[in-house]
């Protein structure tokens, strides 16, 4: 079993050293995986930065998004991937680096399709979250959870892991934005796959500028949920 791990990025020069060396704990816990870096047409020292690594360190692997956006770069990051699995993991590190392993556990030992992390548990940890993006993002995944009867509270989050046959099944993505987020577990759940939830933890990031505009994507979130509910629709149909 292995994993590939994918991480797109836009202009995260100020992150990347922190980024990169906590990946390489990974080494204890997992024996084959490789991060791919999808760089989102960057125009600081990103990819020159990162570069310095893939000469050393063969597992760590990067390439350049074909058309800007990072529903774009999420899929050139499948395409690219190798491994059985595909871990979705943001440049920021306000995921914890302990939970990629916690999901590699669940999904081989549950042979799940995937595995989605939830940071609003009674066992998840949260620390800097914006207080308007935190209600604003309450509001939107508990209507989103009501309109697909789902357990499940934590759809826009970006982190999550899938099985790499069943991932490649739900392309191509129509979202062009952080939306991709929200396309892919809905894909999930309306196909009826099997899938997981588990709590995870969250800290705000400490370095860099977040690229997740509130104002900007809102309508690209309401596309999304409009086509994965006319998806859910139509298969209902051909029952």
């Amino acid at each position: 079993m292995s994993l590939s791990i994918i991480i797109p990025f836009y202009n995260e020069i100020d992150q990347l050293k922190f980024t990169l060396k906590k990946l390489s704990t990974l080494k204890k816990k997992i024996k084959n995986y490789e991060i791919i870096f999808i760089d989102d047409f960057s125009n600081d020292d990103s990819e020159k930065f990162i570069k310095k690594y893939t000469k050393k360190n063969s597992y760590i692997k990067i390439f350049k998004n074909k058309k800007k956006g990072l529903g774009s770069a999420i899929e050139e990051g499948i395409n690219r991937s190798k491994l059985d699995y595909v871990c979705i993991f943001m440049c920021d590190m306000s995921d914890d680096i302990n939970d990629i392993s916690k999901y590699y556990k669940i999904i081989k030992k549950e042979k799940m399709d995937a595995v989605f992390g939830t940071r609003f548990s009674k066992f998840s940890k949260i620390k800097n979250y914006p207080l308007l993006k935190l209600i604003l993002n309450r509001i939107a995944n508990n209507f989103i959870k009501l309109i697909f009867l789902s357990k499940y509270n934590d759809f826009t989050n970006a982190f999550k892991m899938y099985k790499r046959k069943t991932l490649i099944k739900l392309l191509p993505v129509v979202s062009e934005n952080f939306n991709v987020f929200l396309e892919l577990p809905l894909k999930i759940i309306t196909r009826k796959y099997s899938f997981k939830i588990t709590p995870i933890n969250w800290n705000g990031r400490k370095y860099g500028e977040s690229k997740f505009k509130i104002k900007e994507i809102g309508s690209m979130y309401i596309f999304t949920l409009l086509y994965c509910l006319l998806e859910k629709i139509l298969l209902n149909k051909h029952k």
